[in-house]
């Protein structure tokens, strides 16, 4: 602002100090299959706050889909609170988590910034500086909002590392498949498979720089399979392409919606594993030496890569979101990552 006073550290420029008055919009499920704009107002920003105007966020779509659709069981309602979450389950909720935006109020190291921020789709929020994360130099805004599905991936590499040589597969490419197989052709010596219902997906296969197969062409003797489909028939495939005492990493959530699988052919005679992944938490095999900030920071140096772009196939405006997203739960629209712009929004109005 022209002629404003400096700010120090821990202080909050004219525009935070003023935010009690200040309003946001945000989307809402208001329930089950109907959204919904509503007034957000902002609170005052303490000393170590940030103001975020939101430049681009993200639909996670699997989960993001099962919550508007209302398939979060009861018993899981805690669990699946994302961290800004308004409202509960199954409406009217507030949710969401893949959210860059620029700082524009708040301690001198961040102000100015542009910073990643698992928070629900909002034209701008106040949050502890703690819970946000620079993003890099160099990476794109419109690629860092797949910083929270990176995540993920490296979260589930943690779980059960591939080894040098090892002959992987990917089941489901979706945006989480697809993320954990171009992680996995970093691996020296390993062979990967991205492996999908929808031919279509060789597309993003080839941009990643691993291989595709549709499911009933992909090749067995796997040392791990990654399942991310969120089908009975995609874990199913999972087990039958592993080599004896192979793994499957389970990355699906299937929200209330039963799973059937079948035990009786080589799970037990090839002494099989099947291991779930969740990135609530970070994995046990490094929970005592990285912190979520740090897990969430590495995932934005990896997006330094610009093959991540292959995955950015559609977008809408904020105000749209309320008729887009029953597209999106429905798959009338097939984007893989589909982002959703701030450009016209008025972040706060008084």
């Amino acid at each position: 602002m022209p002629g404003a006073p400096p700010v120090h550290e821990g202080e909050v420029t004219g525009a935070g100090r003023s935010a009690m008055s200040a309003q946001a919009r945000a989307f809402w499920v208001r329930e089950p299959g109907v959204g919904e704009i509503r007034p957000e107002r902002l609170r005052r920003p303490g000393p170590q706050d940030l103001l975020v105007r939101t430049l681009r966020s993200a639909v996670s779509r699997g989960t993001e889909a099962l919550v508007f659709g209302g398939h979060v069981p009861r018993d899981q309602y805690d669990s699946m609170r994302a961290p800004f979450q308004d409202g509960a389950f199954p409406g009217p909720v507030k949710y969401g988590y893949l959210s860059v935006g620029l700082v524009d109020a708040g301690p001198a190291r961040l102000r100015g910034r542009t910073v990643f921020c698992l928070h629900p789709h909002q034209t701008a929020y106040v949050v502890p500086s703690s819970a946000v994360v620079a993003v890099p130099d160099g990476v794109p805004v419109a690629r860092a909002v797949l910083a929270g599905i990176v995540e993920t991936a490296v979260n589930a590499l943690w779980d059960a590392p591939p080894l040098v040589g090892d002959r992987v597969a990917v089941v489901g490419a979706g945006p989480l498949g697809c993320c954990v197989a171009r992680l996995v052709a970093r691996v020296p010596g390993a062979s990967v498979t991205l492996v999908d219902v929808d031919p279509a997906r060789a597309a993003a296969a080839a941009a990643l720089g691993v291989e595709f197969a549709l499911p009933d062409d992909a090749a067995g003797g796997c040392d791990l399979v990654v399942h991310a489909s969120a089908s009975s028939a995609g874990l199913q495939r999972s087990l039958d392409l592993l080599a004896p005492e192979g793994t499957v990493l389970e990355l699906s959530w299937y929200g209330d919606a039963t799973t059937t699988l079948s035990l009786g052919g080589s799970f037990h005679s090839g002494r099989l594993s099947l291991r779930a992944s969740q990135v609530g938490r970070v994995a046990p095999a490094r929970r005592e030496r990285r912190t979520t900030s740090q897990r969430l920071a590495l995932a934005l140096e990896l997006l330094h890569d610009d093959a991540f772009d292959c995955l950015l196939t559609g977008e809408s405006a904020f105000a749209d979101l309320p008729a887009v997203m029953p597209r999106l739960a429905s798959r009338e629209l097939p984007a893989l990552c589909h982002a959703v712009t701030y450009d016209e929004e008025a972040p706060c109005s008084r």
